[in-house]
């Protein structure tokens, strides 16, 4: 099974890095979905929330206030000043 390595960065420490199934994000030209095998990206994030579907099925969310999020070789890195994690993780449907 193909999946994502993925790296979110904040300004003062690391959030989150792991492997993952999917990565959806929005982009100051509008939503992303990141699956494996996807082409390469460089793009600009818009204030909103980032989720992340690890390979156990938990499913990842923060909200960045913007950033820049990469994608390279099934690699994804998010790099933002802030990141607010809430405590928001929970099982993914299906």
């Amino acid at each position: 099974m193909s999946s994502l390595k993925v790296e979110m960065v904040a300004a003062d420490r690391k959030v989150w890095e792991g492997e993952a199934r999917f990565v959806r994000a929005r982009s100051v030209e509008g939503d992303l979905g990141i699956l494996p095998g996807h082409t390469p990206l460089l793009g600009v994030l818009a204030g909103a929330e980032v989720a992340i579907e690890g390979l156990d099925g938990v499913r990842h969310t923060a909200t960045v206030d913007g950033g820049f999020l990469s994608v390279d070789s099934d690699v994804v890195t998010i790099v933002a000043e802030h990141v607010d994690v809430s405590g928001s993780q929970h099982a993914a449907n299906g």
